[in-house]
């Protein structure tokens, strides 16, 4: 009786020693310590960088550094422009409240060889300049989205007058349009005049490229062999909006200017074929829009900062000490007279023109075609 007393006990202290080393090791089942709970940290957050436009365009004098033209077409600046006299032997400077006859020196001593040779060899009365650059380069208040990097210059389509114009005048002077209606030039107006000024200026080896209305494209296509057998400088001359009333002409990057970003050079391709066709395909759409009721025109990109452009052009804009404004900063500030007088400028040329009722309905087959005047007929 007392073995078997003495084995029931070491049977229970056995089962209650085994079920104690099956469980959790003590250390285990105490909860670990609460961690502090990081202390919220206020970040403040990044400053905006300021629109360059109205800071560009506020400075009245060129950068006292030397000659370069920084970063791309549509996206830099201008170290050391250089004027062109607003009055030439062959030429004359619009809209001179934009300040902006401004460029590289190769630009400059471009447009004063254009403006002789086509008046000497061409008989080209003389030429009507309108945008370059402003004095150091940047984006501009209005009108354009390239001409930051003093390459750049609009030459106007209408011929120079036999005398100096004024001031007055050169402000609300309009140029006139080639064009007919949104696909053709008129050609009453447009000339093969024009035709042999458009093949000059692009003959010249420092130009990249040429910007003409598709329009005005089509015809110099068309009329090339008028004017010599080679047409090679028909690959300069691309199809852009908007430009009926002028040419743009687009120099290459200077020799040695390492900061200044070319455009791939053009290829052979004259452009009279697939490239006009597409554009006229563009030009319809576009054309239909335009002549809808209420239609809006195109606002264009958001308008660049500082931070977009090249970094040499923080030292551009303050060189000379500088003091450009900010009014990302104070709003209420007034402006500068700079970019008031720039702000007030007319613009240099008329709007392309608008489909008439009856051309859109041609177009679209939409509508009777009957202009509205006609529909309700004065009694």
């Amino acid at each position: 009786m007392l073995r078997l007393l003495l084995g029931l006990l070491l049977v229970m202290y056995g089962g209650a020693a085994t079920a104690q080393q099956l469980g959790p090791p003590q250390s285990l089942t105490k909860s670990a310590p609460a961690k502090p709970k990081p202390k919220k940290v206020k970040r403040t957050p990044p400053k905006k960088s300021p629109v360059a436009r109205e800071m560009f365009a506020a400075a009245t004098e060129p950068a006292p550094l030397e000659a370069s033209s920084i970063g791309g077409y549509a996206k830099g600046c201008l170290a050391g422009g250089v004027a062109l006299p607003v009055n030439g032997p062959d030429w004359q400077v619009m809209r001179l409240t934009r300040n902006r006859n401004w460029g590289n020196p190769r630009l400059v001593d471009y447009v004063e060889r254009l403006a002789s040779d086509a008046h000497a060899l061409d008989g080209w009365p003389g030429l009507l300049i309108g945008d370059m650059s402003q004095p150091r380069g940047g984006p501009m208040l209005k009108g354009h989205t390239s001409h930051q990097v003093g390459l750049d210059a609009d030459i106007w389509l209408t011929p120079m007058p036999d005398r100096i114009l004024t001031p007055e005048e050169r402000e609300n002077m309009t140029a006139v349009s080639m064009l007919e209606d949104p696909f053709t030039v008129d050609p009453e107006i447009f000339t093969l005049l024009h035709v042999k000024l458009i093949k000059r200026a692009a003959s010249y080896p420092q130009v990249a490229r040429i910007f003409v209305h598709p329009a005005i494209k089509t015809a110099l296509c068309e009329q090339a062999p008028k004017v010599g057998k080679d047409k090679s400088w028909l690959a300069k001359v691309r199809p852009w909006w908007n430009h009926h009333y002028h040419f743009h002409v687009r120099l290459s990057c200077p020799p040695g200017e390492q900061n200044c970003q070319n455009q791939k050079p053009v290829t052979g391709d004259l452009g009279c074929g697939k490239e006009l066709k597409d554009w006229y395909a563009m030009l319809k759409t576009s054309a239909i829009a335009m002549a809808q009721p209420g239609a809006k025109r195109w606002k264009g990109k958001s308008p660049l900062t500082m931070a977009q452009l090249p970094k040499e052009c923080d030292e551009v804009l303050t060189a000379g000490g500088f003091e450009p404004p900010n009014p990302d900063e104070d709003e209420d500030a007034d402006k500068p007279a700079a970019v008031v007088a720039a702000l007030a400028t007319k613009e240099a040329g008329p709007p392309v023109p608008i489909l008439t009722p009856a051309q859109l309905f041609a177009l679209t087959g939409k509508g009777d075609g009957i202009p509205l005047p006609d529909r309700n007929p004065k009694r």
